[in-house]
């Protein structure tokens, strides 16, 4: 029988945080472990529980989801992704959250079928944004001016690259250059289009296994700690 899910609630409301645990602990694979009602309490106990999820209140007392986000990610003892649940009502806390280490959004409006699945989707180590954030994620990393890094072939990494294997990237300032095959550049650019690993899967006609084989060696390729790290990089690289 496989383990259930470890999930840590995180939010200032307890009525809200009885809602989640009523709503996860009622899909049968899925267990919550703890709550906490701070930033602070969320940091202690993320790193004392271990949890596979972590659903993460932006605004509350003492510190921030964000700041608790990113003490998080990065202590290495804890493996756990968060998923910032959120009204979306701060812009600023959403690409905080994402630059802190964050690996997916949901808005507090969501349905119950659809926390159930953002957390089986997190807990997969798959990347889960809701589509208003990922267009509002998209269009503020397509803005930002890009950095100095360029494609093999001189093009600036704003535009697109030249079709055709292997799909090569230069950082730029002296380190060397990222190349990924064909096949990589291909999940990449599913990956950047919020795709599930089943997902791509059946839009490429091979395994599910072959596909987090994939994503493992294209995030670890680019440097990205997670899927939506992978999507801002493509996005800035003009892959998608």
């Amino acid at each position: 029988m496989t383990a259930a899910i470890r999930v840590l609630l995180v939010d200032d409301h307890a009525v809200m945080r009885a809602g989640f645990r009523m709503i996860l602990e009622s899909a049968g694979d899925i267990s919550v472990v703890g709550e906490a009602s701070t930033g602070v309490e969320a940091v202690a106990a993320a790193s004392a529980l271990r949890p596979d999820v972590i659903c993460m209140d932006v605004q509350m007392p003492d510190m921030d989801g964000v700041e608790a986000t990113r003490r998080i990610a990065r202590d290495p003892s804890v493996e756990a992704a968060v998923v910032v649940v959120t009204t979306f009502d701060r812009d600023d806390y959403l690409f905080d959250a994402l630059a802190a280490g964050a690996s997916g959004f949901l808005l507090k409006n969501a349905g119950p079928e659809e926390l159930i699945a953002a957390v089986r989707v997190a807990a997969a180590g798959d990347a889960l944004l809701a589509p208003e954030v990922t267009r509002r994620v998209i269009a503020r990393f397509a803005a930002a001016p890009p950095d100095r890094e360029r494609t093999a072939g001189g093009r600036e990494a704003g535009n697109a690259p030249t079709p055709g294997p292997p799909v090569v990237l230069s950082r730029g300032g002296g380190v060397p250059t990222v190349e990924l095959t064909e096949r990589e550049g291909e999940v990449l650019h599913l990956v950047a289009q919020a795709m599930s690993n089943a997902e791509i899967a059946q839009r490429l006609y091979i395994g599910e296994a072959t596909v987090k084989t994939h994503v493992s060696n294209v995030l670890q390729k680019l440097g990205a700690r997670d899927r939506v790290a992978a999507v801002v990089y493509a996005h800035r690289h003009g892959l998608v």
